[in-house]
């Protein structure tokens, strides 16, 4: 017999998404982004000043920083400031923000300042870092329309649509948008990282239990891409 989902959606179905802008105040741009009992709130902060690899190229940057509260899980986590320093999940998933949210945004029309994006996870059931890429775009797209209307920009730079979502193969099924319980019992797992038109910007992928063959596989970047379409709905309807 086969297992129902949580909240009775089928297969093929995201959990329920709200995107709520504006979340944070004082950000320049902020959204709270939430896939179902996964919540992480997403702010941008702009810095006058780029890396020293930067410097004198006219060209700005972005970086993320992520983390999780204590007792954003069912435990809870002493803070990564307490230890003094960073797990390597943690740089692995500010690593992959960053970049996702770099392959969104053409660098050279921001001028040089530095865009940090900042993720942290106030409630986790699996799917943290999805949601903050989702989030992070709409927190991003705010900020980038504050710049600009504030003339610090000549014009609001172009910013090509970005989402992402896991998918993965659970009791033998192909599933979107896996939630903790599903997560933690998946023989695959993959989180995709993609555009509105099916353009994959990162996947990462494994067989936490089995192996899998290319045509899963295909069948599961087919998956994330349908759910990647939604997400990004979502994201314009938030920023109007």
């Amino acid at each position: 017999m086969t297992a129902e989902r949580v909240g009775g959606r089928g297969p093929r179905e995201l959990r329920t998404v709200q995107v709520t802008p504006g979340f944070i105040k004082h950000a320049e741009g902020s959204a709270l982004c939430e896939f179902g009992d996964t919540r992480v709130a997403c702010t941008v902060s702009v810095e006058e000043k780029v890396p020293p690899h930067l410097k004198g190229t006219g060209r700005g940057w972005l970086t993320a920083e992520y983390g999780m509260l204590p007792r954003s899980t069912h435990t809870r986590s002493e803070r990564e400031a307490a230890r003094g320093k960073q797990g390597g999940r943690t740089q692995e998933i500010q690593r992959l923000i960053g970049r996702s949210l770099r392959a969104a945004l053409d660098l050279s029309a921001i001028g040089t300042r530095t865009l940090i994006v900042d993720c942290d996870v106030l409630q986790a059931d699996g799917g943290t870092r999805t949601a903050a890429i989702t989030g992070g775009w709409v927190a991003l797209a705010l900020a980038l329309g504050k710049l600009t209307g504030q003339k610090m920009l000549p014009r609001e730079p172009a910013l090509r649509p970005v989402a992402a979502v896991s998918v993965g193969i659970v009791g033998g099924r192909s599933l979107l948008d896996l939630d903790y319980g599903e997560d933690s019992t998946a023989g695959v797992d993959l989180n995709l990282v993609g555009t509105s038109g099916g353009e994959l910007i990162e996947v990462q992928g494994t067989g936490e239990g089995q192996t899998f063959s290319p045509a899963a596989l295909g069948e599961l970047v087919a998956l994330g891409s349908e759910g990647i379409r939604h997400l990004i709905d979502i994201q314009r309807a938030a920023i109007g």
